[in-house]
Formats: C-alpha cells, structure tokens, sequence
C-alpha cells in the first residue's frame, strides 16, 4: 500500500509552513503502507497539477493533503471541498481569484473519501485537540482537495482522498496578537494517527 501525503511552501509572508515542516519529517512506512511525501507550490492550479502528476506516477492507496489554517485551535479534518476560488490574498505567483470555480462544469462540492469521523475520534482519543471541518476555506488549500477528488470521481482506481488543516507553530504567533498555535511535535502526531486510521479503513474495504 501506498500514502501520498502533501504540504504546501510557505505563504502570506511567513517564513515557515507546519505543512512543509511535516513533509519532511514523516516517516517513511506507517503500518506497512509506504509514504511519499511531497510538497507542492501555494498557488492556485498548480498545486493540483503537481499532485495529479504525482499520484499518474506513483499510483497511491490514498492521497492527505495537509495545509496550514492560522487562526484555528485545533486539528481539523476537512468534510467537504467546495467549486469555488475566492483569496483573500494573492498566492504564491500574484493570482488573486475572486468568485471563480475550480472546474468549470464541477458540481458545486465533493465530500472527503476518507474516514473523517473516525480521524478525529482517533485524535482526540490520543489527546489531540481536533473537529470535523465542514469548510476548507477558498484559497489553494481547498482548491487542491476539490482538484485532487474531482480527478478521483472520475477514474476507477483512484485513491481515497482528503485534506486535513494543522494551526500555526509557536514561533509563528509571536507578533500575532496570540493567535492560537499547536507544537510540530503534536501536528506530526496527528498526521501519523490520521494516516494510520485511514490505511485501516482502506485495507477493510479492499477486503
């Protein structure tokens, strides 16, 4: 079995990303299953090339997205992703879409095929602070949930797919009037108990 997992570069003018932190220090097998970790561009379009390049190439069981949220407390495994592409700030090449769909002739949303519920059970289980997500945002991190499983609908053989967003690092809040923050140490936690629920689920259905 293979796990791609991706993050993104830093953004907004951090100099840091917990997602590009991440890719570097997973492991490289959780329970048997291989990890491919992959960071991939914070602009628009881009990034969910780069992704369906990858996933053409090296075939996975299962595709995490992982991005950062500043501002939220907690572990959040994403739901749903949305047909829509509205920034608050440019990306990382200067696009700024406003109002504009992922795809076209998309439906208006695809919901996560991974094991969502059970993600954040097993999360908050291990003393992990974490919740359901019903809202990706509407910047590249959402863009690439909606691009990646809008790929997936489409082909037999596709991975399970999802998006989960991690809080900022300490050192990240420092100037930011205390915006809530989580240690890497616990998002690479997280991370790996995400992984280790959503290989589970996968090798049942293969049954």
């Amino acid at each position: 079995m293979k796990c791609l997992v991706t993050g993104f570069d830093p953004f907004g003018g951090e100099k840091v990303n917990p997602s590009y932190e991440l890719a570097a220090r997973l492991p490289d097998e959780i329970d048997g299953a291989e990890l491919i970790k992959l960071v991939v561009p914070t602009q628009f379009g881009a990034a969910v090339q780069v992704v369906r390049e990858k996933i053409e190439t090296v075939n996975p069981d299962i595709w995490l997205g992982v991005g950062q949220a500043g501002g939220r407390s907690c572990i959040t495994v994403e739901r749903v992703a949305i047909n829509v592409m509205d920034a608050r700030i440019p990306d990382n090449a200067g696009y700024q879409p406003v109002d504009e769909p992922v795809e076209a002739r998309g439906p208006a949303a695809y919901f996560s095929t991974l094991p969502v519920r059970r993600m954040v059970a097993a999360l908050e289980a291990s003393q992990i602070p974490a919740a359901i997500s019903n809202s990706a945002g509407t910047f590249v991190c959402n863009n690439l949930m909606y691009g990646v499983l809008h790929l997936a609908a489409g082909r037999k053989g596709s991975p399970a797919g999802g998006f989960m967003h991690i809080p900022y690092l300490p050192e990240q809040v420092v100037d930011k009037n205390s915006q809530p923050s989580m240690t890497l140490e616990m998002s690479l936690r997280a991370v790996e108990i995400a992984l280790r629920v959503a290989i589970e689920e996968v090798r049942q259905l293969g049954k």
